[in-house]
Parts: C-alpha cells; sequence; structure tokens
C-alpha cells in the first residue's frame, strides 16, 4: 500500500484532472494549528493495482475526493464527512475511509460523476472537539 500513499499525495498536492475552474494552487485550508489538504479526481487515473487495494471502483464514471489532515506538519486522526451537490441540489453524502500507511493518513471517499458540471463540495473535519468546514466548487468530466 506505500504506492497508495505516494499517489494520494501526488494527488492532493498537485492532480487537478478534474478541475476546470480557477482553484487555490495549494487546495489546502488551515485551521490554527491544522492544515486539511483536499483534492478532488476521477477513479481512472488510479491504476488497476492501486484502486483494488484501496477498495475503490475505478469507472470513468467515478471520482474521488481525497483529504488529508496534518498537525505541526504530522498526520493527525479526524472524523471526515461531507456531502457533494449538483447544480439541481441533488446531494449525495461521502463515505469516507480512513487509508493509514507508512507514516501517512488519507481520508477517500467516492461520488458519482455521470456528465461534466460544476459541483458544490461540503466538507466537515473534526479534530478532537473542533469541527472545522471546507466548501469549494469543482467543474467535474467523466473520464475518457
Amino acid at each position: 500500500m506505500g504506492r497508495l500513499a505516494l499517489f494520494l499525495l501526488t494527488a492532493c498536492l498537485s492532480v487537478t484532472a478534474m478541475g476546470a475552474e480557477p482553484i487555490k494552487s495549494e487546495r489546502q485550508e488551515t485551521f490554527g494549528d491544522v492544515t486539511v489538504h483536499y483534492n478532488t479526481f476521477n477513479s481512472t487515473y488510479l491504476t488497476p493495482d492501486i484502486a483494488k487495494s484501496a477498495e475503490l471502483i475505478r469507472s470513468k464514471n467515478q471520482g474521488v475526493i481525497n483529504i488529508s489532515v496534518l498537525k505541526e506538519g504530522k498526520p493527525l486522526i479526524a472524523q471526515v464527512s461531507g456531502s457533494v451537490k449538483d447544480l439541481t441540489s441533488q446531494t449525495v453524502p461521502l463515505k469516507f475511509k480512513q487509508i493509514t500507511e507508512q507514516g501517512a493518513i488519507y481520508y477517500i471517499a467516492q461520488y458519482p460523476v455521470d456528465q461534466p458540471e460544476v459541483r458544490t463540495f461540503d466538507i466537515k473535519v473534526q479534530t478532537g472537539d473542533k469541527i472545522n468546514t471546507i466548501n469549494f466548487n469543482q467543474e467535474l468530466f467523466p473520464g475518457q
């Protein structure tokens, strides 16, 4: 699973494969001493073996959201939840699963991408008794 950590870190820091709107270059939010990195991409960017090891569906109609939470540069265990909403306000809950490996912790979830459209993501990250919210819009496209 070390390759999964490397892929997700790379995706979190650099891939904007599904985005067309201007976005923050860092794809992160800072809440006091906690930094939350986030990214979305189409699941076809995962290799088949990485998708299998992460128990993700690899499909042109499936997106992946990746969240990592750091405190003072070190991975932090958190409770991550959220939803993604389309332009008609149809909301899909995101079911995050925690991936822990070689000193890294990631939270990943999948969502359907049936057609090109702008979606609104609402992510809640709870560390201890604090709940922080990240909201962002992303233009998404089904994969090739």
